[in-house]
């Protein structure tokens, strides 16, 4: 395993890569002005978004490996550990990245939501990747932040860098929302799987034995980040993960409701309920009806 580079200022980045710094908490690196290095793993202490315009081996994040590629926008959150793997040999780092210290948004408009932008935390096979007038929009934005870098700084100085890597996001939101569209390759049978892990795990024990499926239980299952799977459901049903498998509980719940023979604790508990009133306050929430109102109704 490699040794792990750790930069917790921008300073520190900009001068690793031969960067001048210009503003404490943010930056725009243009890597051309880097010199030959080794791969490494990096762990930041600051927002980082990298662009490569170049294909220069495969990206890690924790344990598994980006979907990296020419034209691709890849987000790291502050403490993230990600890097290429080291095979000895030196190359020369091409593209850009935007980083900005989380010290720059507080207080402005872009702190209050910006957990908003889940794919800070998306993982493996997840990055963005640009189409050519994306990817020159990108670069626009890059341009506009670096243009505040290089004003003097003044009192203005900080709502205007955030403001405008806000606008970024925003794009790099709208440009998420076509890929969840456009990428059929990477996508096709999401849903469906997704419906056939849940059929399997309710005529499955597992129920009894690790309870309620979750969101993020099902995302591991599909290889994919809970806040990329959960986005992803979204934009492909309208209900959020978690809703639909509420919705697929309920289904099965009224079949099992018609089996008289069966009381509704023991439904409750068969479809991993630990407390037979939270199944029965859940029903009643999502259908209109208690357990047994519905049960009598038909």
């Amino acid at each position: 395993m490699d040794e792990i580079m750790r930069f917790d200022s921008v300073s520190q980045y900009n001068a690793y890569n031969s960067n001048e710094t210009r503003h404490p908490l943010a930056g725009v690196i243009d890597f051309s002005k880097a010199g030959q290095r080794q791969n490494a793993r990096i762990n930041f202490g600051f927002y980082t978004v990298f662009l490569k315009e170049i294909k220069c081996g495969d990206l890690r994040y924790g344990c598994n490996y980006y979907d990296y590629e020419e034209g691709t926008l890849v987000f790291v959150a502050p403490g993230q550990v990600i890097g290429i793997e080291s095979n000895g040999e030196y190359y020369k780092p091409q593209g850009y990245a935007l980083v900005f210290h989380p010290d720059l948004i507080r207080g402005t408009a872009l702190s209050k939501h910006m957990n908003d932008y889940t794919f800070f935390s998306y993982e493996v096979h997840e990055a963005l990747h640009l189409s050519e007038r994306e990817r020159q929009i990108v670069l626009d934005c890059f341009a506009k932040i670096e243009f505040e870098l290089n004003h003097a700084i003044d009192k203005h100085s900080k709502t205007l860098i955030a403001s405008n890597i806000e606008l970024f996001l925003n794009y790099c939101a709208r440009f998420y929302d076509r890929q969840f569209i456009t990428r059929d390759s990477a996508h096709k049978g999401i849903l469906e799987r997704f419906e056939g892990l849940l059929n399997d795990y309710f005529e499955s024990d597992k129920p009894q034995t690790l309870g309620l499926p979750s969101v993020a239980y099902c995302a591991v299952q599909l290889n994919l980040s809970a806040n990329y799977f959960g986005d992803l459901i979204k934009k492909e049903t309208g209900r959020s993960a978690q809703e639909y498998i509420q919705s697929k509980l309920m289904d099965i719940a009224k079949e099992q409701i018609f089996d008289r023979r069966k009381s509704v604790s023991e439904i409750a508990y068969g479809l991993g309920f630990k407390y037979p009133q939270h199944f029965t306050r859940l029903f009643k929430q999502r259908v209109g009806y208690s357990p047994n109102e519905y049960r009598m109704l038909n």
